[in-house]
């Protein structure tokens, strides 16, 4: 797939499970908040998609909650069991 821009940022999409990643759906919630994470993972439940940033281990905004090396942790204790889920990394 080639590179997603959104707002002045490139991402590119690096996990899409079930081929889930619509950008149409997240256009209007991707907003500045989220310019300076290195990661927007997005899970799907009951239709609707939440959004969340993460940071590169080696950020040095990082911490526990939002270092991608946990990414598996938030995935299980905070997303729907099954849920739909995609990741995008952002191009510097």
């Amino acid at each position: 797939m080639k590179n997603i821009k959104i707002n002045n940022s490139e991402y590119e999409l690096i996990e899409n499970c079930d081929d889930c990643f619509s950008l149409e759906d997240i256009l209007d919630k991707v907003t500045d908040y989220f310019d300076d994470f290195d990661y927007i993972f997005g899970d799907y439940a009951y239709d609707k998609v939440r959004l969340k940033g993460f940071y590169d281990s080696n950020n040095n905004k990082v911490k526990d909650i939002n270092d991608i090396s946990n990414l598996e942790d938030y995935r299980s204790n905070y997303c729907s069991f099954g849920s739909k889920t995609f990741l995008l990394k952002k191009i510097k």
